[in-house]
């Protein structure tokens, strides 16, 4: 089911807005261009769960002007030490539509449109839309595949996010120039119930945030084709440069010569 955003407002920036942002807009390489260019913005948020909360949230806090957030499932008492978008009072309810509620509520000058079912390889590309960039927040990599052949269709970047117990991974991955996710993970793991502390989830979601916001903006990303590993328990953080499958049955398959339909500093 889809729940729709409210009609869209005007692109130009409020007075109000302008105080809630004027923090972020005096950083170098940001201003006012910029964040109008994010209230301009549509992000698809793939799961709202524990990597999807943060990442949402501070993508909504920031401004972006329009978040597709799409979960099918509907929060449970487990979920509650690390789903920040969801509490006590939301048990039961579609995540997507809690994650709407939660979001609209922080900014009332964003958009939030609440998708309420499974991402699948014949929905997917209508879902995605038309937007910049797709986070992968989700925990299962059956679902992770579909988004990354969507990705590469739809010639948008997959920002993708995974954790673990202590330990999370982000990766900025946009082929031609990056591998994509079949490149680095050829085949989808067992399906488990894996450890989890909720402040893992925590900084892996802000860190996709903080990767989307500068793609976004226009700003270079040291991270894009490489695979960042957060080991919260050591408090270490390490980075390793990915490299392309020849053999990939995603990527090449589809012909990535064509220059990419969006970058971080053309936004439609």
């Amino acid at each position: 089911m889809l729940y729709r955003a409210k009609l869209h407002a005007p692109m130009t920036l409020t007075n109000t807005e302008c105080e809630v942002y004027k923090r972020q807009m005096i950083i170098d390489r940001w201003g006012t261009e910029v964040q109008e260019r994010l209230k301009q913005s549509t992000v698809f948020v793939a799961g709202a769960g524990g990597l999807g909360s943060p990442a949402s949230i501070y993508l909504a806090v920031a401004g972006v002007g329009h978040l597709s957030v799409c979960d099918f499932d509907s929060p449970e008492w487990s979920n509650l030490n690390r789903q920040i978008l969801h509490d006590a009072s939301r048990i039961g309810m579609n995540k997507a539509l809690s994650a709407k509620k939660t979001l609209e509520r922080l900014n009332t000058y964003i958009q939030v449109t609440a998708l309420s079912t499974r991402i699948e390889p014949d929905s997917v590309d209508r879902l995605v839309g038309d937007a910049q960039i797709i986070l992968d927040c989700m925990d299962n990599y059956d679902t992770r595949y579909v988004l990354n052949a969507c990705a590469l269709r739809k010639r948008i970047p997959l920002l993708h996010g995974s954790i673990r117990g202590w330990e999370g991974r982000l990766a900025f991955l946009q082929p031609p120039d990056t591998p994509c996710l079949r490149c680095i993970v050829p085949e989808a793991p067992p399906r488990e119930v894996f450890p989890v502390v909720g402040a893992t989830p925590g900084v892996i979601g802000t860190l996709q945030a903080v990767e989307a916001l500068k793609y976004l903006a226009g700003i270079p990303t040291p991270l894009k084709g490489r695979l960042l590993v957060w080991d919260g328990e050591a408090m270490e953080t390490k980075t390793f440069d990915l490299k392309h499958d020849p053999h990939c049955v995603d990527c090449a398959r589809i012909a990535l010569d064509a220059p990419s339909s969006r970058t971080g500093s053309r936004v439609r």
